[in-house]
């Protein structure tokens, strides 16, 4: 058979998915622990403890998905959507089954997130310097603050329907299942709610990121800055309103998809008003392409891209002409790899030295961008041409009329896959022989930038006392009280 069956190509190819988002994820919740106290003047989180508890929930969900593997019949086969009713059939009969283990990871992932959730939005609130005020907060921290108002308001539906789902697999209640007058599509609004603002949950600290990053290798104040943190609530308020489209094809009525194409293209707006304030901040900037400006740069250009590419997909006839297909991935590669992966990177090669000490090589740095940002645009650009030629997505294998995007659809994947060879030779032998780093290496404004690097066990032997904006490029005013300026 030239295309084998939806479900059974699935479990071959959407798992790629659930790694990617949880190193994606993992990353900046590790990120976000390390920077938000020391970004506000606070010497740790607001619950040290349940963190901890939150912290090691997570490995605890990773073993559960690594030892689905190992049981009859082995992992889920209902890809990671979960769609009932494949996912509530057991043909093993057993009660520990593939599905069975990854709902119950996929419940214990989410209570973990939560309890993240509340300790970020408490520490935020509640434990600010004086004198920083809402609005002298990093751009950073306000992303941080908005994705996870995110998670607490979203995740607890994905977290009841898993749990729902794990009752209808394991003891025969019927929420879900059709032949006992449960309503399948009623477990897609709960996943789709959740998971498509967990996009903004991830993005949102990249936005957070290239915020924090332009107005420093640009040597400007950044732009707009109070609208630019307001935007990031505004995302996360219309984030609640934009899950059904991607149920355009599960029989949702017209009415409802009209609303939900409004709702979803208005999300371009707090979006755009960002890209507007990074590009402002940048132009006529003293710009010093190092590197962590470079993957800055590179992942700005190509969410503007996939910004466009999710405008098309907003709309419902275009969404419906192109669903399920290879267009859908390309969209979706674009801002997860794309933008996040991307902004990531410079985020990392940005306080390496703040967190290690030491100083990475440029030289390793600017190859490892070069190559990401080649291998990135070749493997995933041509998979929108293919979407809009009809190639659908999970199968095993393709006509040849779609082999020329394909073969170089492949040859990106395989530089894609070269540009960690630099990053990881980077990040070792810099830790290990780097040059020590000052404790200010980029002149940047920032409480974090007042301590030594790394810094100390509880960040601030003194808390110190904010007394104006955090991008004061070229303004001449101190940060905190007591101190010169940093220009």
């Amino acid at each position: 058979m030239k295309y084998l069956s939806f479900f059974v190509v699935e479990k071959e190819t959407d798992y790629c998915y659930v790694p990617l988002l949880s190193v994606v994820r993992s990353s900046l919740v590790g990120f976000a622990n390390y920077l938000v106290p020391l970004m506000i003047g606070a010497r740790d989180m607001a619950f040290p403890r349940l963190n901890a508890v939150a912290f090691w929930m997570v490995p605890v969900a990773g073993a559960l998905l690594m030892a689905s593997f190992l049981v009859p019949g082995g992992p889920a086969q209902a890809g990671w959507w979960s769609y009932p009713p494949v996912s509530i059939q057991n043909p093993t009969g057993n009660l520990i089954n593939g599905e069975f283990i990854w709902l119950l990871a996929v419940a214990v992932s989410g209570v973990s997130s939560i309890m993240g959730g509340v300790n970020f939005v408490t520490t935020i609130v509640k434990m600010r310097a004086p004198g920083m005020g809402f609005f002298r907060m990093p751009l950073f921290v306000w992303a941080v603050f908005s994705a996870q108002i995110i998670q607490l308001f979203g995740l607890p539906a994905l977290t009841a329907g898993a749990i729902m789902l794990l009752f209808d697999l394991s003891v025969g209640t019927a929420f879900f299942n059709p032949e006992q007058g449960g309503n399948p599509v009623l477990f897609q609004h709960l996943f789709w709610f959740y998971s498509h603002p967990a996009v903004y949950v991830i993005i949102l600290p990249i936005f957070g990121i290239f915020s924090e990053i332009f107005p420093v290798y640009s040597r400007k104040p950044l732009f707009g800055y109070k609208v630019v943190a307001i935007s990031s609530l505004m995302i996360a308020a219309v984030s609640a309103f934009v899950w059904v489209h991607h149920m355009y094809a599960s029989g949702t009525p017209g009415w409802m998809r009209i609303i939900f194409m409004i709702s979803t293209m208005f999300v371009s707006i707090p979006t755009g008003i960002k890209v507007f304030a990074w590009v402002a901040t940048i132009w006529g900037g003293k710009i010093k392409l190092n590197t962590p400006m470079l993957f800055a740069l590179g992942g700005l250009i190509m969410f503007v891209f996939a910004g466009v590419v999710g405008i098309m997909l907003a709309s419902v006839p275009i969404d419906i002409h192109v669903n399920n297909t290879y267009f859908v991935v390309g969209h979706f590669h674009y801002v997860l790899y794309g933008t996040v992966t991307m902004g990531l990177f410079a985020g990392i090669y940005h306080w390496f030295p703040k967190m290690t000490g030491r100083m990475y090589y440029e030289g390793l740095g600017k190859l490892h961008f070069w190559l990401a940002f080649i291998g990135t645009n070749l493997n995933f650009f041509p998979m929108h041409p293919l979407g809009l030629q009809g190639m659908v997505r999970r199968i095993a294998s393709y006509d040849p009329e779609y082999t020329f995007w394909n073969v170089i659809a492949s040859i990106g994947g395989f530089i894609l896959g070269m540009s960690t060879l630099p990053f990881i030779l980077n990040m070792v032998s810099s830790w290990i022989n780097g040059d020590k780093a000052p404790d200010n290496p980029w002149r940047a404004i920032g409480l974090e930038w007042l301590v030594s690097s790394p810094p100390p066990v509880e960040n601030f032997e003194e808390i110190p006392v904010v007394v104006s904006g955090p991008y004061g490029y070229g303004t001449n005013e101190p940060l905190v009280a007591g101190s010169h300026h940093q220009e």
